[in-house]
């Protein structure tokens, strides 16, 4: 599996031609993120979302069998980090409804993964690390954006 990337002042884009590269990004991720972090994750349905997110979770919980919080809206996992959030938004009918979902202390005291985060409105934290992937061929581009220390880090995968 190869996976490349490209490094600008203020994001990096990184190739994924399958399935296994982008559980392998995710799992890459996972070492990175802290409690209090929030990634935003971005992408038409289908883009890989879920599956980045299975990667991180993976790599911190050692599960396998990770579902998509589709219908449930969130799930949450103890890890080493501490308890992370996976949240899918896509259901959610107004922003106001995250919280009574917890998500505004999820996001101090948890780290987050959130798809479709535009559901969300203002309620996303402005210091949430965006990720933005898309079809690109046959595989996928991700492209993560924000500000944190690490973003330089990933290019050396």
């Amino acid at each position: 599996m190869r996976i490349t990337a490209r490094v600008d002042s203020f994001s990096v884009q990184i190739n994924l031609p399958d399935e296994a590269a982008t559980l392998a990004l995710g799992a890459l991720l996972a070492e990175h993120i802290a409690v209090g972090d929030c990634l935003a994750l971005r992408g038409d349905l289908g883009a890989g979302k879920t599956t980045l997110a299975r990667g991180m979770i993976a790599a911190l919980t050692n599960e396998s069998d990770v579902p998509s919080p589709t219908y449930t809206l969130v799930q949450s996992y103890e890890t080493p980090k501490g308890e992370l959030w996976h949240g899918d938004m896509y259901r959610l009918e107004r922003p106001e409804d995250c919280a009574e979902l917890g998500l505004e202390d999820a996001f101090l005291d948890c780290i987050c993964l959130i798809e479709w985060p535009d559901k969300l409105g203002a309620f996303l934290p402005k210091s949430a690390i965006n990720i933005t992937l898309s079809f690109d061929g046959g595989g996928r581009m991700a492209r993560i954006g924000g500000a944190p220390s690490w973003i330089a880090d990933l290019s050396v995968i």
